[in-house]
């Protein structure tokens, strides 16, 4: 592994992107390859096993390009497949988790609720985390299938992501819930929403500087933090229609990229 390789990331879609953007602001001197597996979304309903298939094709992928570094910036990839990935790889491996633990600190009112997909809701993984974190909280979870399909469309204000939104978010508060985590990457993107229908005394938790921070501490005991004066780039790919893929990365990402297609 070089100091000046990149670091590869990769999520179902586009919304390991939020994770990107916390990763470009704590180390702006490092390049990225980022891979939506756009043809292969969503992972929250697939199995175990073809989330870990999907997982290790990728992380492959990235491999060959000399990656230095992988961060899998995604819920249900990382308690699928994190595991199985650092028994194959050599190289430093970054998952990520729902914020149950900071989000019990925070709440007033004892009450956490936890958005996610049904794939991260129903690991092991999962419940082992709170069995660790959730201390004397009572947390809730609240799966929300069709809100990932929305903001890989684009659709992260229209009508029906609000009252897809509206629909996970009611009845966490209708229990209690005084702080709510994002335990998807795709959910940042419509944290707007989730605030809106959540009001303003409720707080959001999200991960993505947690993670962001935890990689910087891995480049810098392994000797691996580039040694290049110049800013890094970013190089995006994917399994899907690039001509699909990419208006949506460039929206998110807020400038016009290049997304080329992911080699068979």
């Amino acid at each position: 592994m070089k100091q000046s390789s990149a670091i590869g990331v990769f999520d179902s879609g586009v919304g390991g992107l939020s994770v990107l953007r916390e990763l470009r602001v704590a180390l702006p001197l490092e390049s990225f390859i980022y891979v939506a597996d756009s043809a292969h979304i969503p992972y929250g309903e697939k199995s175990r096993q073809y989330i870990e298939a999907r997982a290790r094709a990728i992380a492959g992928f990235m491999l060959q390009r000399g990656v230095k570094a992988l961060v899998v910036a995604c819920n249900t990839a990382t308690a699928a497949a994190v595991a199985p990935l650092r028994s194959a790889f050599q190289v430093p491996i970054i998952g990520m988790e729902p914020g149950v633990k900071p989000a019990a600190q925070l709440s007033r009112s004892g009450v956490v609720g936890v958005l996610a997909t049904p794939g991260t809701l129903a690991s092991g993984k999962f419940a082992a985390l709170l069995q660790r974190h959730a201390g004397a909280a009572q947390v809730i979870v609240q799966g929300c299938p069709g809100l990932v399909e929305q903001i890989e469309r684009g659709d992260i204000d229209g009508l029906h992501t609000r009252a897809l939104v509206q629909r996970y978010v009611e009845p966490l508060l209708e229990r209690g819930a005084d702080t709510l985590v994002l335990g998807c990457t795709h959910y940042p993107f419509v944290a707007k929403l989730i605030r809106d229908a959540a009001g303003p005394a409720v707080k959001l938790v999200e991960t993505g500087a947690a993670v962001a921070r935890e990689l910087k501490r891995r480049l810098i005991a392994e000797h691996l933090l580039t040694a290049q004066p110049a800013p890094g780039v970013e190089d995006f790919w994917t399994s899907g229609d690039p001509r699909s893929v990419a208006p949506v990365v460039a929206m998110l990402w807020t400038r016009a990229v290049e997304v080329r297609r992911l080699p068979e």
